[in-house]
């Protein structure tokens, strides 16, 4: 899969861009803040919609905008589609594919990319939150659909904390509130098992490349684990969908008088953690800056691999190296540079072209900022 084109309206630093794109390596190359990340983060979104960036969309939309435009020329084996969304900064996001209106949700799928960034390191050093980003983005790679299942658990999350809130001060002397809860714990657990089953059955699917991906990077270092780590479950013996849904239902019962009295949702995969192993310890708090960067690299190196081969008819996703290089160490650039001159279509930033591995050089794509801080992109 690649690219072909790539157009930009109100895009960050981007009032207008319609850039020509080719299949193999294109070097983006500007100063910091110049827009050369604008670029990458625009296509991450056309895959992920959400940017790898910051968590709201609001930031996309170029200042005094109402709404931002991202467009692309998608090209797989001997077919081509075209996909165009947009971000608005009130209201709902619109999506077209093949010029056909389409909810966003129907648009995931036609872009598939990886990124390497410098906010990867958070994946080992960071919060829960950005490992189950990372675990339930790969999902919705995987099966697009699975994006509609996430919305929903994170509705009936969100509906029924309001619900626990509003009821903090007053459950013990008025249960009024009991029959509605009760829909929205049947609810919480179905959707909750779904989610919590799909995370387990990845992450069963990962183990392999995982392990493939870090002996790439740290040869001669010790063997990565990942496992899935939850508060409310455990996940030693065998978990179908019945006994999930049993066991999240056990939790809730279990955590009703605590969830009471604090007003919020306690138990539920929005809570739950991937536990990185290194040698037997958390990798967090025990690894190395660089052993950090190679756990970091290894888990965007198995979600490209296990794409590559889930995708054969689509071929490779994108992939997109954002001033990773300047990072890593050279063992690391160089086993990096080493998989990414195989792929199909990269892009890869960098402040100057010294920056990039010489076989990643390819076609050169400057970008600078105008005085009025408008970027310009010119081959």
């Amino acid at each position: 899969m690649h690219l072909s084109r790539l157009s930009l309206h109100d895009f960050r630093s981007y009032e207008a861009a319609d850039i020509a794109l080719q299949p193999g390596v294109t070097a983006v190359i500007g100063l910091n803040g110049q827009g050369k990340t604008n670029l990458v983060e625009a296509i991450h979104y056309l895959a992920h919609q959400r940017s790898h960036r910051v968590a709201k969309d609001l930031p996309l939309v170029r200042a005094g905008k109402s709404s931002a435009v991202i467009g692309a020329r998608v090209e797989w084996r001997d077919r081509e589609q075209t996909i165009e969304l947009e971000v608005n900064a009130k209201g709902a996001n619109r999506a077209r594919v093949a010029g056909a209106p389409r909810r966003p949700r129907e648009a995931l799928g036609v872009v598939r990319s990886v990124i390497f960034a410098p906010e990867d390191l958070a994946l080992v050093k960071g919060e829960p939150g950005v490992r189950r980003r990372f675990i339930d983005d790969l999902l919705v790679s995987l099966t697009p659909r699975f994006a509609g299942i996430l919305t929903d658990y994170e509705r009936v999350a969100r509906q029924r904390t309001a619900l626990l809130k509003s009821v903090a001060g007053s459950w013990r002397r008025d249960n009024s509130y009991q029959d509605t809860l009760a829909v929205w714990n049947d609810q919480l657990a179905r959707l909750g098992a779904e989610v919590t089953g799909a995370r387990l059955d990845l992450l069963d699917r990962l183990t392999r490349p995982v392990g493939e991906a870090y002996a790439t990077v740290a040869p001669d270092a010790g063997e990565l684990q990942v496992n899935y780590e939850s508060s409310w479950l455990d996940t030693s013996g065998q978990l179908d969908a019945a006994a999930l849904n049993a066991a999240m239902h056990h939790a809730i019962a279990e955590h009703s008088r605590a969830e009471l009295e604090r007003g919020m949702t306690l138990i539920g995969p929005h809570r739950d953690d991937l536990l990185l192993t290194l040698g037997g310890l958390p990798a967090k708090g025990y690894a190395s800056h660089g052993e950090s960067w190679s756990v970091a690299l290894a888990l965007r190196l198995a979600t490209y691999n296990l794409q590559r081969e889930s995708f054969d008819a689509g071929g490779d996703p994108i992939l997109l190296l954002d001033d990773v290089f300047a990072e890593l160490d050279s063992s690391r650039r160089a086993r990096l540079a080493a998989v990414a001159v195989q792929a199909e279509q990269v892009i890869v930033t960098a402040a100057v072209a010294a920056d990039v591995p010489t076989e990643l050089l390819g076609r050169e794509l400057s970008v600078e900022r105008t005085s009025e801080g408008v970027s310009r992109a010119r081959w």
